[in-house]
């Protein structure tokens, strides 16, 4: 009998609400029987605390060498303070492509049943990174940096996703009627792109529209393809959808690295409490469980997870229930247990 492979991930907790969640969702991997060792680090304000870096060294080289993270949600100061954690990583390992599938939970009502949307963002240039400099008192500049390998590398991902799971149409996000250089660069990369798989519907709509199409009726979408400050609005905007940040997953993927992650903030007003939901981490560990090919553990959580929120008897406060971080992580726990 050959023996199972174990995963050595990098843990990165967060801050607030993040060790809650990140220990709940631990508890639920490792009842499903696929074997993990954990590298834990801390990030941001807690990790400068310590070792006077707000990302450790030792943290950046157990992402080097196990290629694989997992991360719970950290503070990110409000203009000024350190700069974004996440950023900072995805620029450091180029993880170029943010994934984020956007789908409805069986048995949770929300103004928009039956969601199925992808969304893939551009994830290490543009406007969100963050390039900023004063040029004189009173006047600053932020620097928007699109290139033709960014756009054509985040096109190809798209594509390939879109041709592997059978998804029927793409739509480039853009507002190249103002800025025709830069998204102008985007979108002929994308259409060049586009080329090459004629069976996948390509279209392309002005970002201020898309929101508002989005909202109309986000059904004539099926995967969105954007640049980076664009996908991060329209993915916060697509999980309102289905319940909001607290149930969305992500992951960001790249050559060598991936780093799979909550989406939503780390809610300090309710940390300690044992109240937040870790359904966003759990989801994303999901992803996590397909990238390392566990495929038939991912199944079996993704269907345990769904009949938790079909049976609505351990559900967190923010989507209708009553139960704790650990009752919730409890409940999934015992339904994959009985599911054995």
């Amino acid at each position: 009998m050959t023996e199972k492979k174990t995963h050595t991930v990098t843990l990165i907790p967060g801050d607030g609400i993040g060790p809650e969640v990140t220990n709940a969702v631990v508890r639920i991997l490792e009842a499903t029987g696929v074997k993990f060792a954990w590298e834990r680090f801390a990030a941001g304000a807690e990790a400068f605390e310590k070792h006077k870096e707000y990302i450790p060294k030792e943290l950046y080289e157990s992402i080097e060498r196990n290629k694989l993270a997992l991360k719970g949600p950290v503070t990110t100061p409000v203009g000024g303070g350190f700069p974004s954690i996440n950023v900072t990583l995805r620029k450091k390992f180029e993880l170029y492509a943010n994934f984020r599938p956007i789908k409805n939970l069986p048995g949770l009502e929300t103004r928009y049943p039956n969601v199925d949307l992808v969304i893939v963002r551009e994830n290490t240039e543009g406007l969100y990174v963050g390039l900023e400099h004063e040029v004189v008192p009173g006047v600053v500049e932020s620097i928007k940096v699109i290139t033709e390998k960014a756009s054509t590398r985040i096109a190809k991902f798209a594509f390939e996703y879109a041709r592997q799971h059978k998804r029927k149409k793409i739509h480039a996000i853009h507002k190249a009627n103002i800025m025709k250089l830069s998204d102008g660069l985007f979108l002929r990369c994308a259409r060049d792109i586009s080329k090459g798989s004629p069976e996948i519907f390509y279209g392309e709509h002005i970002i201020d529209n898309t929101c508002m199409q989005l909202v109309m009726n986000p059904y004539q979408y099926d995967m969105l393809l954007l640049e980076n400050l664009y996908g991060d609005i329209v993915s916060d905007l697509c999980a309102a959808f289905v319940g909001g940040l607290g149930l969305v997953p992500g992951a960001n993927l790249g050559a060598d690295a991936a780093i799979f992650e909550a989406v939503h903030g780390s809610a300090p007003d309710i940390a300690g409490k044992d109240i937040a939901n870790p359904t966003a981490l759990l989801q994303s560990a999901i992803l996590m469980l397909r990238h390392v090919h566990e495929t038939e553990a991912a199944d079996k959580l993704q269907t345990v997870l769904e009949a938790v929120y079909m049976e609505k008897k351990t559900l967190t406060r923010d989507v209708g229930g009553s139960s704790g971080t650990k009752a919730f992580a409890d409940a999934v726990i015992k339904a994959i247990e009985e599911a054995a």
